[in-house]
């Protein structure tokens, strides 16, 4: 391979970052994520090894891939991911590595993140009030995940961004909290809309960003911008007048921000996801169990990208529906 290649798509955007879920298991049940009944877990031999997962990402990274985030299920259930993260972190080319969590096990794993030199965490925290936390991830965990947050303020993570996805009737009369959070605390809050996928209950919680804004401006005054940074995401940032922290409006259903992606996602079972709200996949752990070639792997992820659609065809009067659930995609 003479010649560089990057991955640009049909729309020329490029894409430079990958979103690695590591595993479909999850210590909560949120209610947005799973059904009541639980989700059939991949088995072992279904989901990607460590070494697989190394040799992925060293591929993405000659194809211009410098950003990579881990998700799940939840990250920090997998076993071996103590060993995993500073592997991960150590390769060269990479210029951002992050890590999407519940914050369930975050507390007892910050040493360790912050040896590898992660310094940017997203914890998922959908209410301030513990009763109301348990209803919403089927689960006694607020105490942790409170704990985990204070502790990695206290160590020097920066941002530690609190993601919420504000659900109508269910945490929506929390927003002037999350609000207050982000005048007292250094946090960078996120409200991201609830997407249609798979659950039909995700279409009757939604409620638009702006709502949410009209009521945070209605108690707080103004939302100031903030300028946009390099490593920054889809969402549109504000501060208020004398706060500490941030807030954030992730709008993927009401205000699509498709023009400006920039990403793939790989599954724990091995699927590059050109785009969150689409059913396209492209299967790249068979050629890697046959003992593919480096070079039909590149084709695999340039197969991906031509792929990308324009934009999603979720809105508020779409029936469609991504039949996979949140918790195998990894957000």
């Amino acid at each position: 391979m003479n010649e560089k290649r990057v991955l640009v798509d049909r729309l020329n955007r490029k894409i430079n970052y990958l979103r690695i879920s590591i595993t479909d298991r999850c210590n909560l049940r949120c209610i947005y994520c799973l059904p009541p009944e639980g989700e059939r877990k991949l088995k072992r031999k279904e989901i990607l090894r460590y070494e697989e997962l190394l040799r992925i990402v060293r591929i993405g990274i000659k194809l211009g891939i410098n950003k990579i985030r881990l998700t799940g299920g939840e990250p920090l259930v997998r076993k071996g991911v103590q060993e995993f993260i500073p592997m991960l972190t150590a390769l060269k080319g990479l210029h951002d590595v992050s890590l999407t969590t519940n914050g369930v096990y975050l507390k007892d794993n910050l040493e360790m993140l912050k040896a590898a030199g992660i310094k940017r965490i997203n914890v998922s925290l959908d209410s301030l009030k513990r009763s109301n936390f348990k209803s919403i991830t089927r689960s006694d965990y607020f105490n942790e995940v409170r704990e985990g947050i204070e502790k990695a303020r206290d160590m020097g993570f920066y941002p530690i961004k609190i993601n919420i996805v504000t659900m109508k009737g269910i945490n929506d009369n929390e927003v002037l909290d999350f609000g207050r959070l982000a005048i007292e605390e250094p946090y960078y809050i996120r409200f991201i809309e609830c997407m249609p996928i798979s659950l039909e209950s995700s279409s009757l919680a939604f409620i638009s960003n702006s709502e949410i804004e009209k009521a945070l401006i209605d108690t707080f005054g103004p939302l100031i911008p903030v300028v946009r940074g390099q490593n920054d995401g889809p969402a549109k940032r504000y501060r208020l007048d004398g706060g500490k922290g941030e807030i954030g409006f992730i709008s993927a259903i009401s205000d699509s921000f498709c023009q400006d992606c920039n990403r793939l996602r790989l599954t724990a079972n091995g699927m590059i996801l050109p785009c969150l709200l689409s059913n396209i996949e492209v299967d790249i752990k068979d050629p890697l169990r046959r003992g593919c070639l480096d070079e039909e792997l590149i084709e695999v992820f340039l197969k991906a990208v031509d792929l990308k659609p324009k934009c999603h065809a979720m809105n508020l009067d779409s029936h469609q529906r991504v039949y996979r659930k949140m918790c195998s995609i990894g957000g």
